[in-house]
């Protein structure tokens, strides 16, 4: 696999059908990420609120290695991040 140029990371929670998804589509890709899993951690969903205003998983953060700047893919839907990750779209700034 290849060194990525951007780093990938996905909050999702055990049993969510549409975190699973995200993942297995990332997986495809040939594309790796971390994982935050906020299963029985409340507080994570606050964590998100504040960022993006989203109590909901998942969420996919998609950030530059060589840059300090990154985006959320908010959208419920792999076709979101296939958009974000094949046009490098800002879906949500921070």
């Amino acid at each position: 696999m290849s060194e990525q140029a951007q780093t990938i990371v996905v909050w999702s929670k055990q049993g969510c059908q549409y975190c699973q998804a995200v993942k297995d589509y990332l997986k495809e890709q040939n594309l790796s990420y971390t994982d935050v899993d906020i299963t029985e951690q409340d507080h994570l969903r606050d964590v998100l609120e504040a960022k993006y205003g989203v109590r909901y998983v998942p969420v996919v953060e998609i950030g530059s290695r060589d840059k300090r700047n990154y985006y959320a893919v908010t959208e419920i839907g792999v076709e979101h991040l296939e958009k974000a990750l094949g046009k490098g779209e800002k879906i949500h700034g921070a």
